[in-house]
Formats: C-alpha cells, sequence, structure tokens
C-alpha cells in the first residue's frame, strides 16, 4: 500500500461528521500507529449548508457522491448514510468494484446485502469492514473473527439496543410510563426524535443479531423471517411485576445452534435480577458469547452514539491501514455454508402472561382450563384486585410451554370479552 492514503466520507450526519472530526485531528497518530499518511479528498451529503457540530472543508463538498470516483483517486470510502438500499447500496458497490475498500457503520444493509458485497470485496481483493455496525464501540465482530477464530460458537445473546435497554432501565428507576421515558430519550438523542419505530419494534437488534449469527456459526446471513418483538407493549405495571418476582426485562438478541439449525430471535426477555444480563442498565450493551473451549466471553460498552461508533469505524481504518486483505465475514464467501433455520414454533419456554379482567366469577376458571387445553402448564398465578373498578390483573408464569401452542392460546384470550386489554406474553429467559 502506498504511503499517502485518500480517504472519501459519505453520509455527515451525527456520525459522519464526528468521524471526519477525529480523522483530521488524529492524522499524526494514525501515522504512528500505521506507518501511513491519510488524506480526506472528498466527502459528501445532502445538504452543502446545512449547521454541523465541527466544520468540513466545503472545497472537497460533493453532492453527489457517485461523482466523487470520477474525479478523484480514492484508496478507503468511509459510508455512514445507514440506508439498506438505494445510494447507500450504490455507492459502496461502486466502491469495491473499483478496487476501494469500504468501511460502513450500516447494519440495515450488511444484514441485507452483507453476502453480495462480501462476494464483490474478494473478487476485487479489497476489504469490507463493518466493526460498527454492531454494538457501536464494542469490538465484537474482530473478537469473533479473529480473537476467537479457532472457537467452536454455539450461542450469542446480549443488549444490542441501547434505546430500548434505557427506557426499560429508566421506566424501573422513575416509574414512568413508556411514553414519557420515550420523550426523555428522545430528548437526549438516545433515540430517533421523528421515527424511532426500527429501534422499538426489535429491527434495529435482529439485524445486528442477523450479522452475529453469521460470523459465529460461519454461514450466509439468514433471510428468514425471524421471532421479532419489540417493547412497545410492555407498560410500567410489567416492570413491576417482575421485580417482584426477582426479574428485569430486557431486550434480548438471540442466537444458537439447536440440532444442526440456527435459531435466531430478538423479543423481551425476564432474566433474573441476579445475572450478569440483568444489571446492564441504560444506554449499555452487552454480548455475551459461548464456545469452545473458550467457555463464556462477556464484551460490555456503550452501543451507540457517534463517539463509540467512531471508535469502531477508525479500528476498521487503522486495520485497512496495516495493510492486509481479510475475508469480510472472516473465512471465504465460497466456504460460508447456507444456513438451516431452526422451526421458531417448536422451540420452548417458560412464559410470563399478564392479563387484565373483569372481576367476576368463572373468569378465572375459564383462562386455566384454556392453559390446559393448550398444554400450558402453570407454575405460579398471582390474582391482583382493584375493587373500585371491579377489574383484576392476573399474571401466571407458567413452565416450559411449546412457542406455536402459547401463540394460539394468546390469539384466544384477545377475543375473550372478559379480557379488557390486550394480554401481555413475555418470555423468560433460559
Amino acid at each position: 500500500m502506498k504511503k499517502t492514503i485518500n480517504i472519501a466520507v459519505v453520509g455527515l450526519g451525527q456520525i459522519g461528521v464526528y468521524l471526519y472530526n477525529e480523522i483530521n485531528n488524529k492524522k499524526k497518530e494514525i501515522e504512528k500507529k500505521t506507518g501511513k499518511k491519510i488524506k480526506i479528498v472528498a466527502i459528501s451529503a445532502k445538504n452543502k449548508d446545512k449547521k454541523r457540530k465541527y466544520k468540513i472543508d466545503k472545497k472537497i463538498f460533493y453532492i453527489n457522491p457517485l461523482n466523487i470516483f470520477k474525479e478523484k483517486k480514492v484508496d478507503i470510502l468511509i459510508e455512514a448514510i445507514g440506508l439498506s438500499d438505494g445510494i447507500s447500496k450504490k455507492i459502496i458497490e461502486q466502491a469495491l468494484k473499483n478496487k476501494i475498500h469500504v468501511i460502513t457503520p450500516n447494519k440495515a444493509l450488511i444484514s441485507k446485502h452483507g453476502d453480495k458485497l462480501g462476494r464483490l470485496a474478494e473478487k476485487n481483493k479489497v476489504n469490507l469492514e463493518f466493526e460498527a455496525s454492531v454494538a457501536g464501540g464494542i469490538p465484537i465482530i474482530r473478537t469473533i473473527k479473529e480473537g476467537l477464530a479457532t472457537n467452536k460458537i454455539t450461542k450469542v445473546y446480549g443488549i444490542l439496543n441501547g434505546t430500548c435497554n434505557y427506557i426499560m432501565t429508566e421506566m424501573e428507576k422513575t416509574k414512568d410510563t413508556f411514553k414519557n421515558v420515550l420523550k426523555k430519550a428522545q430528548n437526549l438523542g438516545y433515540a430517533e426524535p421523528s421515527n424511532p419505530k426500527l429501534d422499538l419494534n426489535g429491527y434495529d437488534a435482529l439485524s445486528k443479531i442477523k450479522i452475529l449469527s453469521s460470523l459465529a456459526f460461519n454461514k450466509k446471513i439468514s433471510g428468514s423471517k425471524c421471532l421479532m418483538e419489540g417493547i412497545e407493549n410492555i407498560d410500567y405495571s410489567d416492570i413491576k411485576i417482575a421485580n417482584q418476582l426477582n426479574y428485569r426485562i430486557k431486550l434480548l438478541g438471540i442466537t444458537e445452534i439447536i440440532n444442526n439449525k440456527i435459531f435466531e430471535r430478538v423479543h423481551p426477555c425476564l432474566v433474573r435480577k441476579d445475572s450478569y444480563i440483568g444489571n446492564v442498565n441504560g444506554v449499555m450493551n452487552a454480548v455475551i458469547l459461548n464456545g469452545f473451549p473458550i467457555g463464556e466471553s462477556v464484551l460490555q460498552g456503550e452501543g451507540a452514539g457517534p463517539g463509540p461508533t467512531s471508535s469502531a469505524l477508525m479500528s476498521d481504518l487503522l486495520s485497512i491501514l496495516r495493510g492486509n486483505i481479510k475475508y469480510p465475514f472472516g473465512i471465504s464467501q465460497y466456504k460460508r455454508g447456507k444456513p438451516k433455520i431452526f422451526n421458531k414454533n417448536l422451540s420452548s419456554n417458560s412464559l410470563y402472561f399478564r392479563l387484565e379482567v373483569k372481576d367476576k366469577p368463572g373468569v378465572l376458571s375459564s383462562i386455566t382450563k384454556l392453559f390446559a387445553n393448550y398444554k400450558i402448564s402453570i407454575e405460579r398465578l398471582i390474582q391482583i384486585p382493584n375493587d373500585k373498578k371491579k377489574t383484576a390483573s392476573i399474571v401466571i408464569i407458567t413452565h416450559n410451554a411449546n412457542e406455536a401452542n402459547s401463540l394460539n392460546c394468546l390469539s384466544i384470550l384477545k377475543k375473550k370479552k372478559d379480557i379488557i386489554k390486550k394480554p401481555v406474553l413475555i418470555r423468560l429467559f433460559n
């Protein structure tokens, strides 16, 4: 690799502009560590004159990023637009075809098109690096690809969305409603101000689980429809009851091998208060890997925001500057098998149900009878009456129950006239 490396940064939102500033401020440090001089020769975003946290050089600004390759000699492209398709995909494909190394924090794009982009990178003998796409500043991708390269990993799970973890923690701490805590998260910049849906519904965490799954098990990215639930239906009363039962509620991303098949899912879990994962709070992320011979490995840190994300992007930059061409997913694209997917309906879990009902004779017996019909065994039942409203909260903790039976039972419960609010189902973490 030549002595001076030309870089283009496309996308100057919170992360892109922070990284742009970091690169400019740390040129000497980067040269000391890699022996390479670096120069940002092009930047691009939708709006040249938008007010940004850090000053940009407008002389190297491009409205259309695709023009950069026609006018500048670029060695490394950093894509920070964040779309799963469109210009994000186009600019990365163009760069790889032009034998330009690519760095991106874009989990939506990698989880959707990572296999195709990985093939392009491998064919053109350039790097495609995406450390920042999962868990911000936690070096989980490099840990799996390099640090644990010879381990047989059987399970990866953790808290992969700082927004959801902050909301759950804050609701427990302040006893406030989901709606109010979400507003607070938006004001603090932890949640998207206009549309936080992709964080809250589990989609963001599932994109990350698909990437981790592919890396951990040396398979192509799963295109299957996975079990995905978010935290939008969690009420403070669930947090309060969970607390009384010695649990906390966490949104977990989980991928594991069951009978040589991959089972990927994202959903809220009741986790024990004395467990490690039960004490990861606020905007923190944590990833736990089970493997052989390493046993259990834990990585924890800030999972979002310009600082942690930029730290991971800089790590990718230095890796490229040191000169090694690496397989994007740890092994050659041609050795990554097609994943066999575990049927989620065959899974089983202990479950937490909360039902708000009319407090009248026969209601409880009809519910327990329904559970018996679906072969769901009740371990614990708590009834909390509200005499003023003539209603009651019924909380049921079950023994291990089949997923398909549980969901069928839930759909019947939703139709019952004596159940006055949408029932809540949360799985216990095994």
